[in-house]
């Protein structure tokens, strides 16, 4: 598999992951989102909204948007789960569209990223990207281990890649509309 083919799957991957993880996370009861847990952030509320606001900040980096650590200053953290999926679905389709978009030399393309006092480093597009996977699938891990102490079941993250599992996100990839849904029928 090429990289370009890879960061677009990863990007897949990551829309139904966050699609599956937000299924669960609408279903809790109330006070189940902002509810204090033990993890790197108190609650499922505050972790959701990191992952976002990072997306963001690594996302217009990489588009050049211009915005930088500002995006942290007009951030506002949602305490509501049915408005950050839709927010979360609407920037996971973005970075979907923006690797669909890349051509081979974009991967070795430096970007500056605003570091704040440390200044503006410059970073590979394809470095950028692995990074903002690897820090989702982190995050994603606390989540699911924090819905552990709920009333909601953490639903099963690791089915997307393997032919084995098709018969597990069939229905989801289509209704995603994802490009290994033809794969899936």
């Amino acid at each position: 598999m090429d990289p370009l083919t890879h960061f677009r799957r990863m990007a897949e991957n990551n829309l139904w992951s966050n699609d599956r993880l937000y299924r669960a996370v609408q279903a809790l009861q109330p006070g189940e989102l902002e509810a204090p847990r033990t993890s790197f952030f108190p609650s499922l509320k505050e972790t959701l909204n990191h992952i976002l606001s990072v997306d963001l900040f690594y996302l217009d980096m990489m588009e050049e948007g211009g915005v930088g650590r500002a995006i942290f200053d007009v951030y506002v953290d949602s305490g509501d789960a049915k408005a950050l999926a839709e927010s979360q679905a609407n920037f996971d389709r973005r970075l979907l569209a923006f690797c669909e978009r890349l051509m081979p030399a974009d991967l070795d393309r430096r970007v500056p990223t605003d570091r704040g006092k440390a200044g503006m480093i410059p970073e590979r597009i394809g470095d950028l990207l692995a990074h903002l996977f690897i820090h989702e699938i982190h995050h994603r891990g606390q989540v699911h281990a924090m819905l552990s102490g709920t009333s909601v079941k953490p639903p099963q993250l690791d089915e997307y890649f393997l032919d084995y599992d098709l018969r597990f996100r069939r229905d989801e990839v289509t209704r995603l509309g994802l490009g290994n849904a033809a794969e899936a029928n």
